[in-house]
C-alpha cells in the first residue's frame, strides 16, 4: 500500500514539473500577466512615486525628434526629393525568423508591419512601386514584381507567410540589382531588406554584389531584429543607405515607417529630367475589353492609355503596350507637399505660461478643444505653435497637420485674396 501511495505520488509530481516545462518555467501568477505586462506601464517620479507612463507624450517626442532630423537634413544640403520611387522590400523568412524574442515571432510581426507599411508608402508616393522578395533555404524568392496596388503586395505576402533554411544576402541583392537595372535613369532605386538572421549563406563572393548595388546606384537600407552585423553595416555605408537594429516591436514599426517618406536625393547624383507621362480617361461601366495587366476580358472599370488605347485596372503604372507611365492629376498633386513641407512647429516655453504679458490661447486652433481639459486626452500646458502664424495647435493636431493635411490651418486662414485686403 505504501508502495502504490509512493507511485501515485511520485506521478503527480513529474505531471507538475512537466506543467511546470510547459509554461517556460513561469509560476502561476506570472502566466495570468504574462500577457499583460501592466508592471512595464509605470515609471517613478521625482517623489519615488509610481504613475503610469505618458505613452502619448512619449511618441510625439520621438516624432518631433523624427522631423527635426528631416528639417536639419533638408537645409543643410542642396536636395532633391526622389517622388518616383522603385523600392524592392526584401524580407527574411529564413529559420532565424521563427524565433519567438518578437511576439508571436518574427514573422508574424514582421508581416503585420510590412502590410502597414505598403499602405503607408502608396499614401507617400503615390507616384512610385514597390515590389516584394524573400530569402529563404539561401534562395531569393521574387513575391510580386514592381507595382502600385497595396491590395496585390499584401494578398501575395499573407499567402506566403512559412519560414524555413538559411538566408542568402547575396542571392537577395543578385535578385533585386537584376530588377532594378531595367529602371529608367529618373527613378530612384531602393532596397529596404527586414534581416532576422545572424549569417549569410552566400554562394560567391558578397562584396562584389555590394559593388553593383553602388554602381548601379541603388541605395541599400537595413532594419535588423538582432545583433549588428559588418556585411550589413558595409552595404548601407557603400550604398548611401541606413543600417538601425529594432530594439522591440514599437521601435521596429517606427524605424520601417521612416522609410516611406521620399528620401532626400543629392542633385549632383540625380540630374533632373522630363517625363513623359499619361492621363487615362475611365472607361464606362458597361463596356467590354480585354485587360492588359490580367490579359482577359473584363466589363466596366478600367482606365483607356490615351497612346496605344489599351486597358488597365488601376493607376499609378505602366502601359503594357506602349510603355507609357499613367497617373491621374490626384497622384501628382498629393506628392506635391514633399517638394515644400511645412517646417516643424515650435514647443510653447513653460515660462509663457506664468508670464502675465503674455495671453495664450486656451483652446487648439484646429480642433478647437481645451488645452486644460483631461477629457480631450491633451495633456495640460503642452501645445506647439506655428513659426509663421503663430498659431497654437494640441499634440494630436500637430501630427495630423505634419503627417496627412501638409498645411497649416492658420496660415491657410490667413491667405485672402488681394481684393479682400484691399476693401479692408
Amino acid at each position: 500500500m505504501n508502495n502504490g501511495e509512493n507511485r501515485r505520488l511520485n506521478g503527480e509530481a513529474e505531471e507538475e514539473d512537466d506543467d511546470d516545462d510547459a509554461n517556460g518555467g513561469m509560476a502561476a501568477w506570472e502566466r495570468t500577466y504574462a500577457d499583460d505586462r501592466s508592471w512595464e506601464a509605470l515609471q517613478e517620479d521625482e517623489s519615488g512615486l509610481l504613475r503610469p507612463i505618458d505613452n502619448k507624450a512619449i511618441f510625439h517626442a520621438q516624432y518631433r525628434r523624427r522631423l527635426r532630423s528631416l528639417s536639419s537634413l533638408a537645409t543643410t544640403a542642396r536636395i532633391q526629393k526622389g517622388l518616383i520611387r522603385y523600392l524592392y522590400v526584401v524580407i527574411d523568412f529564413s529559420r532565424a525568423a521563427a524565433e519567438m524574442d518578437f511576439r508571436p515571432s518574427r514573422m508574424a510581426v514582421v508581416a503585420k508591419h510590412v502590410e502597414a507599411f505598403v499602405r503607408e508608402f502608396f499614401d507617400q508616393n503615390p507616384l512610385s512601386q514597390i515590389g516584394l522578395v524573400t530569402i529563404k533555404d539561401g534562395v531569393a524568392h521574387s513575391l510580386t514584381d514592381l507595382g502600385g496596388s497595396p491590395e496585390s503586395h499584401v494578398k501575395a505576402l499573407m499567402g506566403k507567410l512559412e519560414c524555413s533554411g538559411e538566408a542568402s544576402l547575396q542571392n537577395g541583392l543578385d535578385l533585386v540589382c537584376g530588377y532594378l537595372n531595367q529602371i529608367p535613369s529618373y527613378g530612384h532605386r531602393e532596397v529596404l531588406i527586414l534581416y532576422s538572421a545572424l549569417n549569410s549563406c552566400d554562394p560567391g563572393d558578397i562584396m562584389e554584389t555590394v559593388q553593383k548595388c553602388k554602381t548601379s546606384k541603388i541605395r541599400c537600407s537595413v532594419i535588423g531584429l538582432t545583433a549588428e552585423l559588418f556585411i550589413c553595416r558595409h552595404l548601407c555605408q557603400e550604398t548611401g543607405g541606413s543600417y538601425l537594429v529594432a530594439l522591440d516591436e514599437s521601435h521596429f514599426k517606427e524605424l520601417l515607417l521612416e522609410h516611406a517618406p521620399p528620401p532626400p536625393a543629392i542633385a549632383d547624383s540625380a540630374m533632373p529630367n522630363l517625363i513623359k507621362m499619361g492621363f487615362p480617361q475611365r472607361a464606362g461601366e458597361s463596356s467590354i475589353a480585354i485587360c492588359s495587366c490580367h490579359k482577359e476580358a473584363k466589363v466596366g472599370g478600367g482606365y483607356t492609355c490615351p497612346r496605344c488605347k489599351a486597358r488597365v485596372c488601376e493607376l499609378p503604372t505602366e502601359c503594357r503596350i506602349c510603355g507609357l507611365t499613367l497617373i491621374s492629376s490626384p497622384h501628382l498633386a498629393r506628392s506635391y507637399h514633399h517638394l515644400f513641407p511645412i517646417i516643424p512647429f515650435d514647443e510653447v516655453s513653460d515660462k509663457l505660461f506664468h508670464d502675465p504679458r503674455h495671453q495664450l490661447p486656451k483652446v487648439c486652433f484646429g480642433c478647437q478643444e481645451n488645452f486644460t481639459n483631461p477629457g480631450t486626452g491633451n495633456s495640460p500646458g503642452i501645445r506647439v505653435s506655428c513659426p509663421k502664424c503663430k498659431q497654437h495647435f494640441c499634440l494630436d493636431c500637430d501630427i495630423y497637420i505634419h503627417e496627412s493635411l501638409h498645411n497649416c490651418p492658420g496660415c491657410e486662414s490667413f491667405r485672402r485674396p488681394k481684393s479682400a485686403t484691399s476693401d479692408d
